[in-house]
């Protein structure tokens, strides 16, 4: 018998996920993609199979503004193993060694402010980033070692949250691209014992955080009840990761032209950067940047269905 293709539905926003632990990214997507029975998704960068915490979700035409959800600051709470090297720096990888522990939380705290601000972090050779078109961890894995460029990253807050015995809870805001397990693998190397990963939460990603999130398994159990419609009750709007971003509001004849990719002149627009845009009822149609005479020119448009 021919198998039945699933006609998937358009559905369009955000799913604010807390990730459980031992999923990728990637499966997380994929599962909330299948709830809602959703045509297009995307999510807004990988938080490892370990961690757990805020992961945006984006649908329909909410993957046009994914990448900057991915640029954006996060903020995560780790809890880090002293005494403890790993393979991959946190609680997945192989031991590497075993040292004894004589740390007390004023020896981290005296640590922490050389780690705040611009730094500049090696990252691990456990990583998607790419070397001649092969991720490091493939390279790792086969047990190849490779150097890696010193990578520009910025913590902007950085505080010991807890210390008992041989495990330290620590709080951090940091930029793009921050490795967490770089992070608590050097405040080892610096405390003298060696230190992984035992715990990671994203607890912020851009201007979403945890109490926004919903479980998959709420999720789960509004999809036996209801559908995949039903499902829908959490989807955010489109532009919901952009809401500190200036909003304009721009006249039907402006908006007419705009969408057709042209730049319009609009009252109260910023002198530069990147604005959101509404039509004359109140509806996202995208986003634009100032350009040097003062118009706004389309970067990214939603055109109605």
């Amino acid at each position: 018998m021919a198998q039945v293709k699933r006609i998937r539905r358009k559905v369009n926003g955000i799913i604010l996920l807390d990730k459980p632990k031992g999923f990728s990214s990637n499966a997380a997507l994929q599962k909330v993609r299948w709830l809602l029975n959703a045509e297009k998704a995307g999510h807004t960068g990988s938080l490892d199979p370990l961690a757990t915490g805020v992961l945006p979700l984006c649908f329909g035409e909410a993957t046009k503004f994914s990448q900057y959800l991915l640029d954006a600051d996060k903020g995560y709470e780790t809890l880090m193993q002293l005494g403890v090297t790993t393979t991959t720096a946190d609680a997945e990888g192989e031991v590497i060694e075993r040292k004894p522990v004589n740390v007390q939380g004023a020896d981290i705290e005296a640590l922490l402010p050389q780690f705040r601000g611009d730094i500049k972090q090696i990252p691990p050779m456990y990583s998607a980033l790419k070397r001649d078109g092969q991720p490091l961890y493939k390279l790792a894995r086969a047990g190849e070692v490779v150097e890696r460029e010193p990578r520009d990253v910025t913590i902007s807050h950085l505080e010991l949250l807890s210390c008992e015995a041989e495990v330290a809870r620590l709080a951090v805001d940091c930029s793009k691209g921050t490795y967490i397990r770089t992070l608590v693998e050097d405040i080892g190397h610096l405390l003298g014992c060696g230190a992984h990963v035992a715990e990671l939460r994203r607890t912020k990603a851009g201007p979403f955080n945890l109490t926004q999130t919903v479980t998959l398994e709420e999720l789960e159990a509004v999809h036996a009840d209801g559908g995949n419609e039903a499902v829908d009750r959490f989807l955010q709007p489109v532009d919901s990761g952009l809401e500190h971003w200036p909003l304009l509001q721009f006249s039907e004849h402006s908006a007419f032209y705009w969408l057709q990719g042209q730049a319009v002149r609009a009252p109260d627009a910023p002198k530069f950067g990147m604005v959101r845009v509404q039509d004359h009822n109140g509806r996202f149609i995208g986003i634009g940047e100032v350009s040097e005479d003062g118009r706004i020119a389309p970067r990214r448009l939603i055109r109605a269905e």
